[in-house]
């Protein structure tokens, strides 16, 4: 877009006497279906444009002010630190004033500019997003769901009705672009697939509600809201035009960075991130919602690039890459639709140090498979954080039975409607064992079981060098450990790969 197709303001904000500070040259315009961004060097303006999609609303000045504000009082939960406040602009004759409310003719909200490089999207473009960062951020994620605000009326926006209506708004505002940039079995085969969603699934929403997950979100968790500033996590631009965005499940917001990651062919972090959260947060059964919100954050970025090929401020280059873009997501949004209806049940076995935990997230991340430790389990059945050291009580052999009761039971939960499913526990006895294949098999589950060794020594070792783990496990329990496992039986040695872990492990898997 050339700068003499921009309003007359935005021509304004690029010039540097615009500003009663010093701005680095040239100012950098940036510019969404819904706004514009000017970054001066020390600070970023943000000026809303004068649209109405239905979903937004900014069509009025009023109505501009308003969301400015909305946008600073929402943004203090995640990204306080950067955000300043909301200037007017006031005009007389062809001049524009910053910050002068004698005349106001638009709003700014004044922001700390950072690096790019520091957003997340930057790092991965660098290759600097880490295993390590994603972790991060499945840690941070979960505290700022479990601090976040719900009460009754937030809580109304997780009945079904509420939720389809945005689906539905969805697929209305994009039949114009079915034969463009998706095809017509692509709207089809998604629409069916939410259609028959809401309408069997209705019991699954009202437990949601029930368990209080319906809660303020963050609503826009992709990529490009997140950075790394003085290593710190910052969520910054959450949704604060429509209510309806932000007051939902939070699996709505763990589905955006997901799909995210996905669209760009790293489902690994993906998975890394996914795992991290719910392992804090113990909400597996939200799990089961992770396709539909999927398939609709992928369709939303779908629809709000199709919208770029109607605006005329956007050149025709412009509105081929964004074809190109909003193709490959209508294509994600279906793909997320089509998942299997029976997944796979892996176990992963092993005394404590034996690295089943390595093991584990290695074919996670290899087959996107939900990884659930029975650590996590029995800490959160203990209602302590997982990362808190437990007591002799939460290892009782009641305790025991239960824990792994409910390992088996999320793990048949998720398998049956599609998920590769890895059960992370000793499994050192028989009877256990016993019980996780005959339900497997029952319920016609693929399994296998992979079984992981080293000798005591190193058992011993990896113990004592352990940190930063939420298992409890010390080296003075190896002997113990040893001397009670019960081997695996002749019967059972049909699902069992060993794998010794002082070796080269990886290509004994060979996975599925």
């Amino acid at each position: 877009m050339t700068e003499a197709n921009l309003p007359p303001l935005i021509q304004a904000m690029l010039c540097p006497e615009f500003y009663p500070h010093p701005v680095d040259e040239p100012i950098e315009l940036i510019q969404t279906h819904v706004s514009y961004v000017l970054l001066t060097g020390q600070y970023a303006y943000k000026i809303k444009k004068a649209v109405n999609f239905g979903f937004l609303d900014f069509s009025t000045l009023e109505k501009r002010q308003h969301f400015c504000h909305e946008e600073i009082r929402l943004n203090q939960r995640g990204a306080g630190p950067i955000y300043i406040e909301v200037q007017p602009i006031s005009q007389s004759h062809n001049q524009f004033s910053l910050n002068d409310a004698s005349a106001p003719v638009e709003y700014a909200l004044k922001m700390h500019q950072f690096r790019e490089e520091d957003l997340f999207i930057s790092l991965f473009e660098q290759g600097k997003l880490t295993e390590e960062l994603m972790i991060r951020l499945g840690k941070f994620v979960a505290e700022f769901h479990q601090s976040s605000p719900t009460n009754d009326y937030i809580l109304s926006f997780g009945e079904v009705a509420q939720v389809r209506q945005a689906f539905d708004e969805n697929y209305q505002q994009t039949e114009a672009y079915i034969g463009k940039v998706q095809t017509d079995r692509q709207f089809q085969d998604t629409k069916a697939y939410t259609d028959d969603f809401f309408t069997n699934r209705a019991a699954l929403f009202k437990e949601r509600i029930q368990r209080k997950l319906i809660k303020e979100c963050h609503g826009d968790l992709h990529l490009r809201n997140i950075a790394f500033l003085k290593r710190q996590i910052i969520l910054f631009d959450c949704i604060e035009f429509n209510e309806p965005f932000r007051f939902v499940d939070v699996m709505y917001d763990i589905a955006f960075a997901v799909m995210d990651l996905d669209a760009r062919s790293h489902s690994d972090l993906g998975n890394v991130f996914l795992n991290t959260y719910v392992e804090q947060t113990g909400d597996w059964e939200g799990l089961q919602l992770l396709p539909l919100y999927l398939s609709r954050q992928a369709y939303v970025r779908a629809k709000v690039t199709s919208f770029l090929l109607d605006d005329p401020n956007i050149d025709e280059e412009g509105k081929r890459q964004a074809s190109r873009v909003a193709a490959n997501y209508y294509y994600l949004a279906w793909q997320y639709t089509q998942t299997p209806p029976v997944g796979k049940l892996i176990m992963v076995t092993g005394l404590s140090g034996s690295g089943k935990s390595t093991v584990s997230r290695y074919i996670a991340k290899q087959t996107k498979a939900i990884h659930i430790r029975s650590d996590a389990v029995r800490k959160h059945l203990a209602g302590i954080p997982v990362d808190q050291r437990g007591t002799a009580e939460i290892y009782a052999p009641e305790m025991s039975k239960k824990t792994y009761d409910r390992l088996l039971e999320l793990g048949l939960l998720l398998a049956q409607q599609g998920f590769t499913v890895i059960l992370d526990a000793k499994y050192d006895r028989l009877a256990t064992r016993q019980q996780a294949i005959a339900a497997a098999e029952a319920a016609n589950i693929p399994l296998h079981i992979y079984h992981c060794t080293a000798p005591a020594p190193i058992l011993r070792e990896r113990l004592t060098n352990r940190n930063n783990d939420i298992a409890d496990a010390t080296a003075d329990l190896v002997t113990a450990q040893l001397a009670n496992l019960e081997p695996f039986t002749a019967t059972e040695a049909h699902w069992v790969t060993t794998i010794d872990t002082t070796k080269d492990w990886k290509e004994t898997l060979n996975l599925f």
